[in-house]
């Protein structure tokens, strides 16, 4: 299962009621951040999941409301008592931006691991056993929507692995796939494992116009985090020319994408109450949330 927390839902910059977007994850105590605005660590402590186990930060893109909380972050991993690398990743210019921000942050106990995403073209990686993939979005500058997902093994033939006398000890690694070799012969997962299940899928957006490419990537997702600057349609015009979303937008591509349950967030500083607009989006897409800080959600297998 999956544990997450939406950290922040504003937009520009933090307000007394509302954290910059930020988008925590945990998967068996360890954590992936998603953007670290201004103040991103103060709803980050309320949540007392702690600091030492945030295993990587995601940059959807390098705005202050997304990037500006990072200095501090940082030192604050460091005074909980992380002594691993840390994993930072995002689009192009992610060197630049962080060794400007690492000067007032300097002296930490861990290495930074720097990890550069195509901003052309859909990228894959792994960490702390969650596969995250990105895919550049429509903004006014380099900017990626992200795909967090916590793949399942099909079920171990506990009886078949008997008969083939594989030992104990070898069955957890057959199940994750991997390739054995057992006295000098190859045992395959595929002896072993059945078909892969359905696992979980949680997308992240913001900061972009709605794309085809979108749909594709945030299909069947258990979970589509998405950006509504307004909820009037009367700031159209506004979204369009500075490459953002509408409610309306994010409901849409919920329901073209058929996920499972959408959560707004990323509202304008301007957009008191969110909830206002949230029964026009449900009539797109039913199962549409206004997201609000701090929010928590429990992901489990469906089966």
């Amino acid at each position: 299962m999956l544990d997450l927390c939406l950290l922040g839902t504003g937009d520009m910059m933090p307000l007394p009621d509302r954290w910059l977007s930020s988008l925590l994850i945990r998967y068996h105590g360890r954590m992936i951040l998603i953007d670290c605005g201004e103040g991103t660590q103060i709803p980050l402590r309320m949540t007392k999941w702690g600091f030492k186990t945030i295993d990587a930060i995601l940059f959807t893109h390098y705005h202050a409301d997304h990037v500006a909380g990072l200095p501090g972050l940082l030192l604050t991993i460091g005074n909980s008592g992380r002594e691993e690398p840390l994993t930072l990743m995002g689009p192009p210019g992610i060197k630049e931006i962080v060794e400007g921000m690492i000067v007032i942050s300097p002296e930490l106990p861990y290495e930074l691991t720097l990890i550069e995403l195509s901003n052309l073209e859909t990228t894959e990686t792994s960490i702390s056993n969650l596969d995250i993939k990105s895919i550049p979005v429509d903004h006014t500058l380099p900017c990626l929507s992200y795909c967090i997902e916590l793949k399942r093994w099909g079920k171990f033939d506990v009886e078949r692995a008997k008969e083939l006398s594989i030992p104990v000890n070898y069955w957890n690694s057959l199940q994750k796939g991997m390739m054995i070799t057992l006295e000098g012969k190859v045992v395959n997962p595929e002896m072993v494992v059945g078909e892969m299940r359905k696992g979980i899928k949680v997308c992240y957006c913001t900061d972009t116009r709605p794309t085809e490419d979108l749909i594709d990537f945030i299909n069947h997702s258990d979970l589509f985090i998405c950006e509504g600057m307004y909820g009037n349609e009367d700031n159209l015009g506004k979204v369009v020319q500075k490459k953002h979303m509408m409610f309306s937008e994010a409901g849409l591509l919920a329901k073209q994408g058929r996920t499972k349950e959408l959560w707004l967030t990323h509202y304008s500083p301007s957009l008191t109450e969110p909830e206002e607009y949230i029964e026009t989006v449900r009539t797109i897409f039913t199962n549409s949330i206004a997201g609000r800080d701090l929010l928590i959600k429990t992901i489990k297998y469906t089966d």
